[in-house]
């Protein structure tokens, strides 16, 4: 299917690696130019260049820059001033005891996760409403619906962004611009890892075991691969899903089983 997207222009947060990167390759392979951001300039040059490879012709930038910082998203949008496509991302706060979490831990997962996204929105519907195409992705979780006890911080920061999309999607479909959510489950990325390995030596088990019981507890029976969440992605960027706002799709292999 041709996605209706070539020459296009997307702005991608967190992209060096996982999700975030997935989804610029996914983009710039249906012939979007991308601008992607990430903190640490290195790893975000070696995504650049698999970008390249797998999207030749197609413009790929780069910035390091703090998303999550006025200066880094002002920094982002002086690179890419008027995107048509925007995809919210940042890492997500840390796993623990909520007992032990301070304010400032609040307010931090509030700023990375929640108000971040809402800012680069603002800057941005604006232009995609005049020139009438926009399309708006945040990569939030599926922990939104079916929350994670030891990712507190995580869970109320995307509800909160969760229901401020609601209400803004509503308001800018007519314009053809959508604003949809993705939620991943677990994907094999390095922080899916990085919490596993968490997780196995509270439980005082090798972490591969624990992989591994993960797996065999999915109803799909593995991890998701990147490539296809950066796919959803594109799809929902294209020109045919402009009929589709403010909804929040769960790409989680069968984990999440609720009906709505």
């Amino acid at each position: 299917m041709d996605l209706g997207l070539t020459g296009r222009k997307a702005l991608v947060c967190a992209a060096s690696k996982g999700l975030g990167k997935a989804c610029a390759k996914a983009l710039a392979k249906e012939g979007v130019d991308v601008t992607i951001l990430a903190r640490t300039r290195e790893p975000l040059e070696e995504a650049a260049a698999e970008i390249r490879a797998a999207a030749p012709g197609v413009r790929v930038a780069t910035l390091a820059c703090d998303i999550t910082t006025d200066a880094g998203r002002d920094a982002a949008l002086s690179a890419c001033p008027s995107p048509d496509i925007l995809v919210n991302n940042a890492g997500g706060p840390p796993p623990g005891d909520f007992r032990n979490w301070s304010k400032d831990d609040w307010l931090k997962a509030l700023n990375n996760n929640m108000v971040t996204a809402i800012l680069l929105m603002r800057a941005t519907v604006g232009g995609m409403i005049q020139r009438r195409f926009g399309r708006v992705v945040n990569i939030t979780s599926a922990a939104v619906k079916s929350p994670i006890d030891e990712l507190g911080l995580s869970n109320g920061a995307r509800a909160g962004l969760t229901g401020f999309v609601a209400g803004l999607s509503r308001q800018t479909v007519r314009h053809n611009v959508t604003i949809n959510n993705l939620l991943p489950g677990p994907f094999e990325t390095q922080r899916l890892v990085d919490n596993m390995k968490l997780h196995a030596e509270r439980l005082n088990k090798p972490w591969e075991e624990v992989r591994a019981e993960r797996m065999r507890a999915n109803p799909a029976g593995r991890f998701g691969d990147p490539d296809e969440f950066g796919a959803a992605c594109a799809f929902l960027c294209g020109a045919q899903a402009g009929f589709i706002t403010g909804q929040n799709l769960v790409l989680d292999g069968g984990a999440y089983r609720g009906t709505l």
